[in-house]
């Protein structure tokens, strides 16, 4: 039997056997009802609820703390002697190449196809909202994160929900915040591995295939696509023995070059046809507001817009908090204000760049698409860049490897640490893991297995129903970390003149 052929029929058969579970999980996770004409997941509207939520109970601090976010992230307010592993940079980075990835540039022309121009406006609204999300679960990561003897440091759900409820509600808090962490561990491991990991590979294989001449060119055999898999599965291996620190070394170099290149391509469509782009954002408005030829009218393209945001930047659910608690500092809310740059970076900055280019090139395949043919969002945005770069089609294959890459490099430490919740942390238990994890990357090159993809993003989104509900007990916690944050901001500016303004107040508690 060739390879290839052993491949297929294992593809048919975890599909056959696990296709009833994700389509019974799939409809009851992204239960939608009809609205204006379109469907709404309720599963959306309670990640945009949460943004709005949080927006209004922190007074809009995604706004008005921006300045100071940057001024964290430079180090302006480093501490020495602080518990933690890596920088607030390199934090950044690490939490940053886990969203960063494919759905910037494939998902985001598959919403501008459904929803038209105006999906724009709405995705860049659901990011901004979900950066008040992102600032309250990564301050409840650092506060509730575990400092092992050696040094090394454990955050996330599994640790926030059971010491933050037990801490907030005793004996009954302590039940429930245990099966809580139990559960948001599994979520976060079975995502991990398929979700983070297989498909990153497979997408950024048949992303190097189509460019080095398909089935029939030097990587399209089966042959080849093993020793991509080999390839991928060394390097994550090898970044992963290293711990957080590798990975955020690797990250903090990573996600700089790659967004560079990807904003580098779209500035360089934008620039060539700066004429158009008036016309392209006054598209972008009209159509978030005109009913007329987008798809369920206004509420479709907010609906789109909202769905792609929230599937890009995960504010809400949970997994930021484990790359953002192994940050240095003493308080957490320093790094609850970094992480909120996360998904303006991601959602604000990158998709909307993707879709200003997909309006402004206007290329024939986004047409074909907005009239119902069926065209990957990974070739409008080709074509796109293909209308000034003839030849950015490699460009694009080296940012989507780089994509790819070092999502599967955060997945691996997200993975890592809800597997050590499970399972202890023993020196055994820690390289079971990562022999798995390192052969489901090479699996991932040889594999599809849609199904398990399909049946790993419900059980993500799943994660995202816990931990709001976590969120919403624990918020007068993180508002009590601001406050105290805020307080050695304005003593650390003391007697500095420069920069006095509103960054100072705290934020008065309404609890």
């Amino acid at each position: 039997m060739s390879l290839e052929s052993f491949t297929n029929s294992v593809d048919e058969a975890v599909s056959g056997f696990f296709e009833p579970v994700a389509s019974w999980l799939g409809e009851k996770v992204f239960y939608s009802v009809p609205v204006g004409g379109t469907e709404f997941p309720l599963i959306v509207a309670w990640l945009v609820i949460a943004g709005l939520v949080f927006t209004g109970w922190f007074g809009f601090v995604q706004l008005r703390k921006f300045r100071l976010a940057v001024d964290v992230v430079r180090g302006k307010y480093d501490e020495k002697g602080s518990t933690g592993e890596v920088n607030h940079f390199q934090a950044l980075t690490a939490a940053v190449s886990g969203t960063v990835g494919l759905g910037n540039i494939a998902g985001v022309a598959v919403a501008v196809s459904i929803g038209g121009a105006g999906a724009t406006f709405w995705m860049i609204l659901c990011g901004l909202l979900g950066m008040a999300s992102k600032f309250v679960e990564v301050t409840l990561g650092v506060k509730y994160r575990e400092v092992h003897a050696d040094g090394t440091v454990s955050g996330g759900p599994m640790h926030y929900l059971p010491k933050g409820l037990t801490e907030r509600f005793g004996k009954n808090g302590k039940t429930l915040g245990k099966v809580l962490a139990v559960l948001a561990s599994g979520m976060i491991l079975f995502f991990g591995l398929f979700g983070g990991n297989l498909f990153q590979v497979n997408q950024s294989y048949a992303q190097l295939v189509s460019v080095t001449g398909g089935e029939d060119g030097a990587i399209g055999s089966s042959t080849g696509a093993l020793f991509f898999g080999v390839l991928i599965a060394a390097l994550v291996g090898i970044v992963l023995l290293g711990g957080i620190r590798s990975i955020a070394n690797v990250t903090s170099r990573l996600v700089p070059a790659m967004a560079g290149i990807y904003i580098a391509g779209c500035l360089i469509v934008i620039l060539v046809n700066v004429t158009a782009v008036p016309d392209a954002v006054a598209t972008i408005i009209e159509g978030a507001f005109n009913p007329e030829g987008v798809a369920g009218g206004v509420l479709g393209a907010l609906i789109i817009g909202f769905k792609r945001a929230a599937f890009s930047n995960e504010a809400g659910l949970g997994s930021a908090p484990i790359a953002h608690s192994a940050v240095k500092t003493k308080h957490p809310a320093s790094e609850g204000l970094v992480a909120l740059l996360e998904p303006f970076i991601d959602t604000v900055v990158i998709c909307t760049m993707t879709a200003l280019t997909i309006v402004i090139a206007n290329p024939a395949s986004w047409g074909e698409a907005r009239a119902g043919e069926s065209i990957g969002g990974v070739t409008i945005t080709s074509d796109a860049f293909e209308t000034v770069i003839p030849w950015f089609p490699y460009i694009l294959t080296v940012a989507v490897l780089l994509f790819a890459l070092s999502t599967v490099l955060t997945w691996g430490y997200y993975c890592l640490k809800a597997w050590t919740y499970l399972f202890g942390r023993s020196k055994a238990s820690e390289l079971t893991f990562k022999v798995v994890y390192t052969l489901v990357a090479v699996a991932g090159a040889l594999l599809t297995l849609q199904t398990l993809i399909d049946l790993a993003d419900a059980v993500l989104f799943m994660l995202a129903v816990i931990n709001i509900i976590g969120l919403y007990l624990l918020a007068p916690v993180v508002k009590r970390e601001l406050n105290t944050f805020l307080e050695y901001v304005r003593s650390r500016r003391a007697g500095d003149t420069d920069g006095q303004d509103e960054d100072e107040e705290p934020v008065k508690s309404t609890v």
